[in-house]
């Protein structure tokens, strides 16, 4: 029921998602994370870049503007709607089910394959297994996330609920999402079939708090 509800929450949050990315509405987006995840995509050297769960395509327009193939796939059709009028890349509406079933109806292969705040549920493992077949043989796999600094409630992987309450009301359906600890993404990535390669922690400064955790990873069989 969680992965219901997590979908439809997007549907129903995708004007004002689009609304408050193109604005520069969150802060934590606006002075940290947004540029970390560029920066990491530019560390690999990737020309070729799938992004998952691209929302309304900020990351795809960044990218192909540097020169990037870039294919952009969400499951919310609103959001790819959004992304699609906006242009700079390619787009796709299906979601994380059809991904993992047919993985190849993406095209690649791709050098990196990003997952920008985008891992939200709970059903990973066969997707994660799944971009194998998508990634070049040294393909790297970005996943940036909530760093568990910011998490109140027990530090143990569970559902817990956003309700974007910094955004006056432009996110109308509370938002059902998955957190896993830092050892819960480690051991889904071990599960399947990647190597993390490094773990990063994107702050505003050096003294201040991490804004995100950053998980670099690549094939295991490519170690």
């Amino acid at each position: 029921m969680d992965e219901q509800t997590l979908a439809a929450s997007w549907e129903r949050n995708a004007g004002g998602w689009t609304a408050a990315v193109r604005s520069g509405a969150i802060v934590s987006r606006r002075e940290v994370t947004d540029a970390a995840i560029v920066a990491a995509v530019r560390r690999t050297g990737a020309r070729s870049v799938l992004d998952l769960g691209c929302g309304e395509g900020w990351l795809v327009r960044t990218l192909a503007a540097e020169g990037c193939r870039v294919v952009g796939v969400d499951g919310a059709a609103a959001l790819i709607a959004a992304a699609r009028q906006a242009g700079g890349g390619t787009f796709h509406h299906r979601d994380y089910a059809a991904i993992a079933a047919a993985p190849t109806a993406l095209g690649g292969p791709f050098e990196a394959i990003v997952c920008n705040f985008s891992l939200l549920g709970e059903a990973l493992p066969a997707l994660l297994y799944s971009l194998r077949r998508l990634a070049t043989p040294r393909g790297r796999l970005l996943i940036q996330t909530l760093h568990p600094l910011h998490l109140a409630g027990p530090y143990r992987d569970g559902w817990r609920t956003e309700a974007f309450q910094g955004l006056d009301g432009a996110m109308p359906a509370p938002m059902p999402w998955y957190f896993r600890t830092l050892g819960g993404w480690v051991n889904l990535l071990v599960r399947a079939g990647w190597t993390l390669q490094a773990l990063e922690e994107p702050r505003a400064a050096p003294s201040a708090a991490p804004a995100s955790v950053l998980f670099v990873a690549v094939p295991a069989n490519a170690v």
